[in-house]
Protein backbone atom coordinates (compact mmCIF):
# COMPACT_ATOMS: atom_id res chain seq x y z
CA UNK A 1 0.00 0.00 0.00
CA UNK A 2 1.61 3.01 -1.20
CA UNK A 3 0.05 6.58 -0.86
CA UNK A 4 -0.40 9.11 -3.91
CA UNK A 5 -0.50 11.96 -1.66
CA UNK A 6 0.27 13.91 1.04
CA UNK A 7 -2.86 16.52 2.30
CA UNK A 8 -2.20 19.78 3.23
CA UNK A 9 -2.67 19.71 6.97
CA UNK A 10 -0.82 16.56 7.76
CA UNK A 11 1.83 17.09 10.12
CA UNK A 12 4.05 14.60 9.16
CA UNK A 13 4.58 14.80 5.19
CA UNK A 14 5.55 11.77 3.29
CA UNK A 15 9.11 12.81 1.07
CA UNK A 16 8.54 12.70 -2.77
CA UNK A 17 4.36 13.19 -2.48
CA UNK A 18 2.97 16.15 -4.32
CA UNK A 19 0.41 18.20 -1.45
CA UNK A 20 -2.81 17.96 -2.44
CA UNK A 21 -6.03 20.40 -0.89
CA UNK A 22 -7.45 18.63 1.85
CA UNK A 23 -9.52 21.78 3.26
CA UNK A 24 -13.09 20.09 2.34
CA UNK A 25 -12.15 17.63 5.00
CA UNK A 26 -14.04 17.95 8.58
CA UNK A 27 -10.67 16.71 10.10
CA UNK A 28 -12.01 17.55 13.33
CA UNK A 29 -14.85 15.45 13.37
CA UNK A 30 -13.74 11.52 12.47
CA UNK A 31 -17.84 11.33 11.93
CA UNK A 32 -18.20 13.69 9.36
CA UNK A 33 -15.31 12.59 7.62
CA UNK A 34 -16.91 8.89 7.67
CA UNK A 35 -20.32 10.77 6.09
CA UNK A 36 -18.18 12.40 3.56
CA UNK A 37 -18.49 9.09 1.22
CA UNK A 38 -20.34 6.53 2.87
CA UNK A 39 -23.74 5.73 1.50
CA UNK A 40 -23.44 9.11 -0.40
CA UNK A 41 -23.36 7.24 -4.07
CA UNK A 42 -21.84 4.45 -5.90
CA UNK A 43 -18.69 3.09 -5.23
CA UNK A 44 -18.12 5.91 -2.74
CA UNK A 45 -17.44 4.40 1.02
CA UNK A 46 -16.50 5.82 4.58
CA UNK A 47 -15.26 4.46 7.78
CA UNK A 48 -14.19 5.88 11.03
CA UNK A 49 -12.85 3.68 14.33
CA UNK A 50 -11.33 4.18 18.09
CA UNK A 51 -8.19 3.37 18.79
CA UNK A 52 -6.95 1.75 21.98
CA UNK A 53 -4.70 4.78 22.87
CA UNK A 54 -7.18 7.26 22.79
CA UNK A 55 -6.83 8.57 19.05
CA UNK A 56 -8.68 7.80 16.12
CA UNK A 57 -8.82 6.79 11.93
CA UNK A 58 -11.32 7.69 9.59
CA UNK A 59 -11.27 6.88 5.63
CA UNK A 60 -13.79 8.26 2.83
CA UNK A 61 -13.68 7.69 -0.97
CA UNK A 62 -13.09 11.24 -2.57
CA UNK A 63 -16.37 12.14 -4.22
CA UNK A 64 -14.94 14.70 -6.54
CA UNK A 65 -12.47 12.08 -7.68
CA UNK A 66 -13.31 9.20 -6.43
CA UNK A 67 -10.33 6.85 -7.60
CA UNK A 68 -9.14 7.92 -4.73
CA UNK A 69 -9.56 8.18 -0.97
CA UNK A 70 -8.71 10.24 1.78
CA UNK A 71 -7.07 8.55 5.25
CA UNK A 72 -6.34 10.13 7.91
CA UNK A 73 -4.87 8.88 11.39
CA UNK A 74 -5.45 10.82 14.70
CA UNK A 75 -2.86 10.27 17.14
CA UNK A 76 -3.66 12.01 20.63
CA UNK A 77 -0.33 13.15 21.02
CA UNK A 78 1.58 12.96 18.08
CA UNK A 79 -0.81 14.88 16.03
CA UNK A 80 -2.27 14.20 12.37
CA UNK A 81 -1.46 12.65 9.08
CA UNK A 82 -3.63 13.03 6.26
CA UNK A 83 -2.68 10.35 3.31
CA UNK A 84 -4.34 10.30 -0.05
CA UNK A 85 -4.79 6.85 -1.35
CA UNK A 86 -5.80 4.89 -4.15
CA UNK A 87 -9.60 4.13 -3.24
CA UNK A 88 -8.78 0.35 -3.79
CA UNK A 89 -6.06 0.05 -0.79
CA UNK A 90 -8.40 1.71 1.56
CA UNK A 91 -9.06 -1.52 2.97
CA UNK A 92 -5.33 -2.58 3.62
CA UNK A 93 -4.15 0.76 5.17
CA UNK A 94 -7.45 0.45 7.72
CA UNK A 95 -5.82 -2.91 8.40
CA UNK A 96 -2.68 -2.07 8.60
CA UNK A 97 -3.61 1.18 11.13
CA UNK A 98 -5.98 -0.91 12.92
CA UNK A 99 -4.49 -4.14 14.07
CA UNK A 100 -0.86 -4.48 12.31
CA UNK A 101 0.56 -2.89 15.91
CA UNK A 102 3.15 -1.79 13.66
CA UNK A 103 3.20 2.66 14.32
CA UNK A 104 1.58 5.05 11.70
CA UNK A 105 4.23 6.31 9.73
CA UNK A 106 5.70 4.65 6.94
CA UNK A 107 9.02 5.14 4.76
CA UNK A 108 11.71 3.73 2.69
CA UNK A 109 9.17 0.42 2.02
CA UNK A 110 7.85 -0.13 5.80
CA UNK A 111 10.41 1.29 8.00
CA UNK A 112 7.71 2.08 10.72
CA UNK A 113 7.63 5.08 13.54
CA UNK A 114 5.60 4.20 16.82
CA UNK A 115 6.02 7.66 17.99
CA UNK A 116 8.66 7.11 19.82
CA UNK A 117 11.20 5.23 17.65
CA UNK A 118 11.87 3.72 14.22
CA UNK A 119 11.30 -0.01 13.13
CA UNK A 120 12.35 -2.56 10.32
CA UNK A 121 9.61 -3.46 8.25
CA UNK A 122 7.86 -6.40 9.54
CA UNK A 123 8.82 -9.76 7.88
CA UNK A 124 9.88 -12.42 10.56
CA UNK A 125 6.28 -13.80 11.51
CA UNK A 126 5.77 -14.70 15.90
CA UNK A 127 3.38 -16.94 16.12
CA UNK A 128 3.55 -17.10 19.62
CA UNK A 129 2.27 -13.57 19.57
CA UNK A 130 0.08 -13.58 16.09
CA UNK A 131 1.87 -10.03 15.03
CA UNK A 132 5.39 -9.40 13.40
CA UNK A 133 8.55 -9.31 15.33
CA UNK A 134 8.94 -5.83 16.19
CA UNK A 135 12.56 -4.87 15.28
CA UNK A 136 13.98 -1.54 16.04
CA UNK A 137 16.43 0.59 13.67
CA UNK A 138 19.98 0.97 14.91
CA UNK A 139 21.47 4.48 15.25
CA UNK A 140 18.19 5.71 13.78
CA UNK A 141 18.32 9.96 13.43
CA UNK A 142 14.34 10.78 12.99
CA UNK A 143 14.36 13.98 10.53
CA UNK A 144 11.51 16.64 10.55
CA UNK A 145 10.06 18.98 8.76
CA UNK A 146 12.34 21.52 10.11
CA UNK A 147 15.61 19.79 9.54
CA UNK A 148 14.10 19.61 5.82
CA UNK A 149 13.74 23.06 5.25
CA UNK A 150 17.28 24.11 7.20
CA UNK A 151 18.56 23.35 3.17
CA UNK A 152 17.80 25.75 0.70
CA UNK A 153 14.31 26.02 -0.63
CA UNK A 154 12.01 28.32 -2.92
CA UNK A 155 8.00 27.79 -2.23
CA UNK A 156 7.33 29.78 -5.66
CA UNK A 157 8.62 26.39 -7.42
CA UNK A 158 5.87 24.50 -5.51
CA UNK A 159 1.94 24.30 -6.38
CA UNK A 160 -0.68 22.69 -4.74
CA UNK A 161 -2.93 20.43 -6.49
CA UNK A 162 -6.72 20.06 -6.69
CA UNK A 163 -8.28 16.95 -5.76
CA UNK A 164 -11.18 17.12 -8.37
CA UNK A 165 -8.19 17.23 -11.31
CA UNK A 166 -5.17 15.25 -9.28
CA UNK A 167 -3.66 12.08 -10.92
CA UNK A 168 -0.63 10.08 -9.26
CA UNK A 169 2.31 10.88 -10.23
CA UNK A 170 4.71 8.06 -11.62
CA UNK A 171 7.92 9.32 -9.79
CA UNK A 172 8.79 11.10 -6.45
CA UNK A 173 8.91 15.02 -6.78
CA UNK A 174 12.11 15.94 -7.75
CA UNK A 175 12.03 19.69 -6.25
CA UNK A 176 10.11 18.50 -3.00
CA UNK A 177 11.52 20.73 -0.68
CA UNK A 178 10.15 23.72 -2.32
CA UNK A 179 6.79 22.13 -2.06
CA UNK A 180 7.32 20.87 1.54
CA UNK A 181 8.52 24.77 2.00
CA UNK A 182 4.87 25.60 0.38
CA UNK A 183 3.16 23.32 2.96
CA UNK A 184 5.20 24.61 5.59
CA UNK A 185 4.23 28.49 4.86
CA UNK A 186 0.56 27.85 4.80
CA UNK A 187 0.34 25.86 8.06
CA UNK A 188 -1.88 28.21 10.54
CA UNK A 189 -1.26 29.39 14.16
CA UNK A 190 -1.75 26.78 16.61
CA UNK A 191 -0.60 23.74 14.38
CA UNK A 192 2.20 21.26 15.46
CA UNK A 193 5.52 23.01 15.25
CA UNK A 194 7.58 21.82 12.33
CA UNK A 195 10.32 20.29 14.46
CA UNK A 196 7.84 18.19 16.19
CA UNK A 197 6.33 17.15 12.58
CA UNK A 198 8.39 14.15 11.09
CA UNK A 199 9.31 13.72 7.86
CA UNK A 200 12.11 10.99 7.16
CA UNK A 201 14.06 8.60 8.76
CA UNK A 202 17.83 7.99 8.18
CA UNK A 203 20.25 5.42 10.02
CA UNK A 204 23.67 3.36 8.52
CA UNK A 205 21.87 0.71 7.15
CA UNK A 206 20.10 2.86 4.40
CA UNK A 207 23.02 4.65 3.26
CA UNK A 208 22.19 3.50 -0.71
CA UNK A 209 25.60 2.36 -0.86
CA UNK A 210 25.14 -0.57 1.01
CA UNK A 211 21.50 -1.55 0.13
CA UNK A 212 21.78 -5.23 -1.59
CA UNK A 213 20.20 -6.21 -5.61
CA UNK A 214 18.37 -9.41 -6.08
CA UNK A 215 21.61 -10.84 -6.16
CA UNK A 216 22.49 -9.90 -3.24
CA UNK A 217 19.22 -10.90 -1.28
CA UNK A 218 19.86 -14.42 -2.25
CA UNK A 219 23.43 -14.39 -1.17
CA UNK A 220 22.50 -13.37 2.40
CA UNK A 221 19.18 -15.93 2.63
CA UNK A 222 22.02 -18.27 1.04
CA UNK A 223 19.12 -19.05 -1.52
CA UNK A 224 20.37 -20.62 -5.09
CA UNK A 225 19.19 -17.94 -7.88
CA UNK A 226 17.16 -20.61 -9.37
CA UNK A 227 15.23 -21.27 -5.68
CA UNK A 228 14.52 -17.08 -5.94
CA UNK A 229 10.70 -15.96 -6.53
CA UNK A 230 10.72 -15.14 -10.23
CA UNK A 231 9.40 -11.51 -10.82
CA UNK A 232 8.25 -12.05 -14.44
CA UNK A 233 5.50 -14.73 -12.98
CA UNK A 234 4.63 -11.88 -9.77
CA UNK A 235 7.60 -13.10 -7.71
CA UNK A 236 7.79 -9.66 -6.18
CA UNK A 237 4.64 -10.35 -3.80
CA UNK A 238 6.81 -13.01 -1.89
CA UNK A 239 9.86 -9.96 -1.17
CA UNK A 240 10.15 -7.58 1.07
CA UNK A 241 9.13 -4.24 -0.27
CA UNK A 242 12.22 -2.43 -1.11
CA UNK A 243 13.91 0.26 0.20
CA UNK A 244 14.79 2.05 -3.47
CA UNK A 245 13.41 0.90 -6.75
CA UNK A 246 14.31 4.62 -8.52
CA UNK A 247 15.70 2.78 -11.66
CA UNK A 248 13.15 -0.10 -11.97
CA UNK A 249 16.18 -2.45 -10.36
CA UNK A 250 15.21 -3.26 -6.50
CA UNK A 251 17.30 -2.84 -2.81
CA UNK A 252 16.96 -3.30 0.30
CA UNK A 253 18.90 -2.60 3.17
CA UNK A 254 20.98 -5.54 4.39
CA UNK A 255 18.99 -5.90 7.95
CA UNK A 256 15.58 -6.14 5.63
CA UNK A 257 17.43 -9.28 3.47
CA UNK A 258 18.45 -10.50 6.57
CA UNK A 259 14.88 -10.46 8.38
CA UNK A 260 13.40 -11.73 5.00
CA UNK A 261 16.06 -14.50 4.71
CA UNK A 262 15.21 -15.43 8.55
CA UNK A 263 11.57 -15.74 7.70
CA UNK A 264 12.06 -17.61 4.42
CA UNK A 265 14.43 -20.23 6.52
CA UNK A 266 11.53 -20.84 9.03
CA UNK A 267 8.54 -21.41 6.69
CA UNK A 268 11.15 -23.40 4.08
CA UNK A 269 14.03 -24.47 6.07
CA UNK A 270 12.70 -27.38 7.60
CA UNK A 271 11.25 -28.95 4.60
CA UNK A 272 15.08 -28.92 3.07
CA UNK A 273 16.37 -29.94 7.03
CA UNK A 274 14.09 -32.63 6.88
CA UNK A 275 14.79 -34.43 3.57
CA UNK A 276 16.40 -36.95 2.10
CA UNK A 277 17.02 -38.46 -1.72
CA UNK A 278 14.50 -41.16 -2.86
CA UNK A 279 15.54 -44.52 -4.93
CA UNK A 280 14.13 -42.53 -7.91
CA UNK A 281 16.59 -39.66 -7.14
CA UNK A 282 14.38 -37.49 -6.15
CA UNK A 283 14.56 -35.01 -3.04
CA UNK A 284 11.54 -35.80 -0.72
CA UNK A 285 10.45 -35.53 2.82
CA UNK A 286 12.87 -37.56 5.05
CA UNK A 287 9.54 -39.86 6.29
CA UNK A 288 8.72 -40.41 2.95
CA UNK A 289 11.96 -41.69 2.04
CA UNK A 290 12.46 -43.71 5.23
CA UNK A 291 8.92 -45.74 5.11
CA UNK A 292 9.36 -46.28 1.42
CA UNK A 293 12.87 -48.05 2.07
CA UNK A 294 11.29 -50.18 4.56
CA UNK A 295 8.52 -51.34 2.77
CA UNK A 296 10.62 -52.26 -0.38
CA UNK A 297 12.32 -54.01 1.65
CA UNK A 298 9.47 -55.77 3.34
CA UNK A 299 7.74 -56.19 -0.25
CA UNK A 300 10.77 -57.91 -1.65
CA UNK A 301 10.73 -60.17 0.68
CA UNK A 302 7.21 -61.27 0.50
CA UNK A 303 7.49 -61.57 -3.32
CA UNK A 304 10.30 -63.76 -3.37
CA UNK A 305 9.24 -66.10 -0.44
CA UNK A 306 8.46 -69.58 -1.12
CA UNK A 307 4.90 -70.12 -0.83
CA UNK A 308 4.28 -73.42 1.02
CA UNK A 309 6.00 -76.71 0.48
CA UNK A 310 5.46 -76.95 -3.35
CA UNK A 311 4.48 -72.95 -4.50
CA UNK A 312 7.01 -71.04 -6.22
CA UNK A 313 7.78 -67.56 -5.25
CA UNK A 314 5.36 -65.03 -6.86
CA UNK A 315 7.96 -63.14 -8.49
CA UNK A 316 11.98 -63.30 -8.84
CA UNK A 317 14.90 -60.93 -9.58
CA UNK A 318 14.77 -57.57 -11.01
CA UNK A 319 10.97 -58.24 -11.48
CA UNK A 320 10.42 -58.69 -8.23
CA UNK A 321 12.37 -55.14 -7.07
CA UNK A 322 10.27 -53.43 -9.62
CA UNK A 323 7.42 -54.38 -8.16
CA UNK A 324 8.39 -54.04 -4.38
CA UNK A 325 9.69 -50.72 -4.84
CA UNK A 326 5.99 -49.99 -6.36
CA UNK A 327 4.14 -50.76 -4.29
CA UNK A 328 6.10 -49.76 -1.50
CA UNK A 329 6.07 -46.00 -3.04
CA UNK A 330 2.08 -46.61 -3.27
CA UNK A 331 2.09 -47.84 0.52
CA UNK A 332 4.34 -45.13 2.07
CA UNK A 333 3.13 -42.11 -0.24
CA UNK A 334 -0.39 -43.31 0.86
CA UNK A 335 0.70 -42.58 4.40
CA UNK A 336 2.74 -39.78 3.80
CA UNK A 337 -0.39 -37.97 1.52
CA UNK A 338 -3.35 -39.36 3.00
CA UNK A 339 -6.21 -36.70 3.13
CA UNK A 340 -8.11 -36.94 6.36
CA UNK A 341 -10.42 -39.85 4.81
CA UNK A 342 -7.50 -41.59 4.15
CA UNK A 343 -4.89 -44.26 5.95
CA UNK A 344 -3.88 -41.59 8.58
CA UNK A 345 -6.10 -38.31 9.32
CA UNK A 346 -3.31 -36.23 9.20
CA UNK A 347 -5.33 -32.62 10.41
CA UNK A 348 -6.61 -34.55 13.08
CA UNK A 349 -3.39 -35.87 14.31
CA UNK A 350 -1.61 -32.61 14.44
CA UNK A 351 -4.62 -30.99 16.55
CA UNK A 352 -4.38 -34.21 19.10
CA UNK A 353 -0.30 -33.60 18.74
CA UNK A 354 -0.97 -29.60 19.67
CA UNK A 355 -3.04 -30.77 22.69
CA UNK A 356 -1.21 -33.24 23.49
CA UNK A 357 1.76 -31.40 24.42
CA UNK A 358 -0.21 -28.67 26.01
CA UNK A 359 -1.97 -30.60 28.05
CA UNK A 360 1.39 -32.01 29.48
CA UNK A 361 2.19 -28.36 30.35
CA UNK A 362 -1.19 -27.68 31.59
CA UNK A 363 -1.01 -30.82 34.16
CA UNK A 364 2.71 -29.50 34.78
CA UNK A 365 1.64 -25.90 35.80
CA UNK A 366 -1.34 -27.06 37.75
CA UNK A 367 1.46 -29.37 39.90
CA UNK A 368 3.26 -26.31 40.53
CA UNK A 369 0.09 -23.76 40.55
CA UNK A 370 1.63 -21.95 43.92
CA UNK A 371 4.63 -21.05 41.93
CA UNK A 372 5.01 -17.73 40.21
CA UNK A 373 5.04 -18.44 36.27
CA UNK A 374 8.20 -16.91 36.09
CA UNK A 375 9.62 -19.19 38.29
CA UNK A 376 8.32 -22.59 36.83
CA UNK A 377 10.68 -24.80 35.49
CA UNK A 378 8.83 -26.93 33.21
CA UNK A 379 8.98 -30.37 33.15
CA UNK A 380 10.34 -32.43 30.14
CA UNK A 381 7.82 -33.65 27.66
CA UNK A 382 6.86 -37.15 27.03
CA UNK A 383 8.84 -39.35 25.20
CA UNK A 384 5.79 -40.53 22.92
CA UNK A 385 4.12 -36.66 22.46
CA UNK A 386 8.14 -36.16 21.31
CA UNK A 387 8.53 -39.17 19.30
CA UNK A 388 4.88 -38.07 17.64
CA UNK A 389 5.56 -34.91 16.94
CA UNK A 390 9.00 -35.60 15.24
CA UNK A 391 7.02 -38.40 12.91
CA UNK A 392 5.18 -35.62 12.37
CA UNK A 393 7.68 -33.24 11.46
CA UNK A 394 9.63 -36.16 9.01
CA UNK A 395 6.33 -36.48 7.05
CA UNK A 396 5.26 -32.51 7.18
CA UNK A 397 8.63 -30.63 7.27
CA UNK A 398 6.74 -27.50 6.03
CA UNK A 399 4.30 -27.29 9.07
CA UNK A 400 6.87 -27.82 11.42
CA UNK A 401 7.03 -23.73 11.93
CA UNK A 402 2.80 -23.22 12.20
CA UNK A 403 3.03 -26.32 14.89
CA UNK A 404 5.56 -25.19 17.06
CA UNK A 405 4.30 -21.55 16.75
CA UNK A 406 0.86 -23.29 17.81
CA UNK A 407 2.36 -24.79 20.27
CA UNK A 408 4.01 -21.39 22.06
CA UNK A 409 0.88 -19.42 21.32
CA UNK A 410 -1.62 -22.19 22.96
CA UNK A 411 0.77 -22.66 26.15
CA UNK A 412 0.93 -18.44 26.37
CA UNK A 413 -2.72 -18.09 26.41
CA UNK A 414 -4.27 -20.70 28.34
CA UNK A 415 -1.41 -21.30 30.94
CA UNK A 416 0.13 -18.01 30.67
CA UNK A 417 3.93 -19.59 30.09
CA UNK A 418 6.49 -17.07 28.60
CA UNK A 419 6.92 -18.70 24.80
CA UNK A 420 11.01 -18.53 25.83
CA UNK A 421 10.18 -21.37 28.41
CA UNK A 422 8.28 -23.34 26.18
CA UNK A 423 10.94 -23.04 23.19
CA UNK A 424 13.41 -24.04 25.48
CA UNK A 425 11.55 -26.95 26.53
CA UNK A 426 10.97 -27.60 23.24
CA UNK A 427 14.25 -28.05 22.30
CA UNK A 428 15.60 -29.71 25.18
CA UNK A 429 12.82 -32.50 25.01
CA UNK A 430 13.99 -32.88 21.51
CA UNK A 431 17.18 -32.84 22.31
CA UNK A 432 16.45 -36.52 25.09
CA UNK A 433 13.77 -38.31 22.36
CA UNK A 434 13.59 -37.39 19.38
CA UNK A 435 16.42 -40.08 17.71
CA UNK A 436 17.61 -36.89 15.97
CA UNK A 437 21.22 -35.65 15.85
CA UNK A 438 21.68 -32.72 18.49
CA UNK A 439 22.98 -30.29 15.50
CA UNK A 440 20.08 -31.11 12.99
CA UNK A 441 17.52 -30.48 16.54
CA UNK A 442 19.48 -27.34 17.34
CA UNK A 443 19.40 -25.89 13.75
CA UNK A 444 15.70 -26.83 12.83
CA UNK A 445 14.69 -25.08 16.14
CA UNK A 446 16.68 -21.37 15.51
CA UNK A 447 14.50 -21.39 12.22
CA UNK A 448 11.42 -22.94 13.02
CA UNK A 449 10.40 -21.28 16.72
CA UNK A 450 8.66 -18.21 16.84
CA UNK A 451 11.10 -15.09 17.23
CA UNK A 452 10.35 -14.79 21.02
CA UNK A 453 10.85 -18.98 21.67
CA UNK A 454 14.47 -19.22 20.28
CA UNK A 455 17.11 -18.74 22.64
CA UNK A 456 18.10 -15.37 23.89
Amino acid sequence: MRPVANGTRTDHPTPGLPFVNDGRLPLDNPDAIERTGRNQGEGLWGRTDRMRDGGWVAFTTEPKNPAFAWAVYHHPVHGRTVLLIHDLDLSSLHHIWMYDRAGFLFRHGGYWWNGERWHRPGQVWDAAYEHYDPRPVANQVTITAADVLRAPNNPQHASISKIASFTAPEAPIANWQDHLALWAQQRGRGERPLEACVVDLHAPELDADSLVDMTGLAQIAAVPAGDMPDLRYGGAKELPAPQDAADGTMRWSTTVARDWAENYHQKNGPTVLLSATTSYDTTQPVGLVDSHNRLRENFLEDLTEPRGKRRKPLLKGDEAKEAADSLAWTAATSLMYGNDNGLIPHSPLRAVLVDAVVGNLAEDVGRKKDTPKEEITLSDLSTSSVTMLTWYFQHHPDSTASVLGEICLESRLRLGLDPAQVGALLRLSFHLDSGLDKGLVDRLMDMALPPSARER
